[in-house]
């Protein structure tokens, strides 16, 4: 089973990398609520990192559930992935899915302070691995399914600002909080309908985007998230750094010329790898960004 489960994360979600993500996730949204909040005083125990553990399980935990989702639809259009291709199999993800649940209730449970905001993140990730008992209705509509599942990325990011207003006695709704609840949320969902954008020779029986309302009318759309994406990263750091504004401000841009180049011509490149690039920039100006704070202003 050991051999198998290591096939199916090397794959599907190497852990190291995605553990480093969780941490990352899990520690910009704290340091910007905090920042912005004038707080420099930190007191960084083991519940942040359980707080980053819950981020990486959770991600696993919904990436596994998608497999079982999808199976019958793997089956026949990703047959060379590691379940559908046999190389593993369902019990040993279910096996170490339940573990990996189990750990993260009870870490949770004895070390953090918003246990209702961690129940409701998980009852949410439950709803969505049962097609919120819906599966006919929300299977066949890929714009249902982005608006019923693409949320959960905000109810983490809301588990994740709970626990530092919390710990640091901090108002919970404020401008500051309503952004930082955004910020990282945009990004999940530009990242989920570019790869789902393609060119018109490019289509299968898998359904995207283009196929429904066409790769121009689709790209238009994602570009304007990335405007209201980048819009809230300008308001999370300008305080913090205009360097960073100037930087942010840069990187749109060249993701705006792109949009408007595959608009023009979709064969040029794959939308979804610019938009990863843009995004890997973008997450890394706004952790300098709270790094260069912190060491220089003390």
């Amino acid at each position: 089973m050991v051999k198998r489960l290591n096939i199916y994360f090397k794959e599907m979600y190497p852990i190291i990398p995605r553990l480093i993500l969780g941490g990352i996730v899990f520690f910009e949204i704290y340091f910007i609520i905090l920042l912005n909040n004038g707080v420099t005083n930190f007191h960084i125990t083991l519940a942040e990192f359980i707080g980053g553990f819950t981020v990486f399980s959770f991600l696993c935990w919904l990436r596994i559930a998608d497999d079982f989702k999808d199976y019958e639809l793997d089956c026949r259009l990703f047959k060379e992935r590691p379940l559908p291709s046999g190389r593993v199999k369902k019990k040993d993800l279910a096996i170490f899915v339940s573990l990996l649940i189990g750990a993260t209730i009870l870490l949770n449970v004895c070390f953090m302070n918003n246990i209702p905001f961690f129940v409701f993140l998980y009852v949410y990730g439950t709803l969505m691995s049962l097609w919120f008992f819906h599966k006919k209705k929300i299977q066949k509509s890929l714009p249902l399914a982005l608006v019923t599942h693409n949320p959960v990325q905000m109810i983490m990011n809301i588990y994740i600002i709970s626990f530092t207003c919390i710990k640091y006695g901090l108002s919970a709704f404020t401008l500051t909080t309503v952004l930082a609840a955004f910020t990282l949320y945009f990004p999940a969902l530009i990242w989920e309908i570019s790869r789902k954008i393609k060119a018109p020779e490019d289509e299968t029986e898998y359904v995207t985007y283009s196929k429904l309302f066409g790769y121009k009318k689709a790209t238009r759309f994602v570009l304007i998230l990335t405007i209201a994406d980048i819009i809230t990263n300008f308001l999370l750091v300008y305080r913090l750094s205009w360097l960073s504004v100037i930087a942010l401000f840069i990187n749109v841009c060249w993701m705006t010329w792109k949009f408007i180049e595959y608009i023009h011509d979709p064969h040029k490149f794959k939308l979804v790898e610019k938009v990863e690039r843009y995004t890997y920039i973008q997450e890394s100006i706004m952790l300098l960004t709270v790094a260069g704070y912190i060491i220089f202003s003390r």
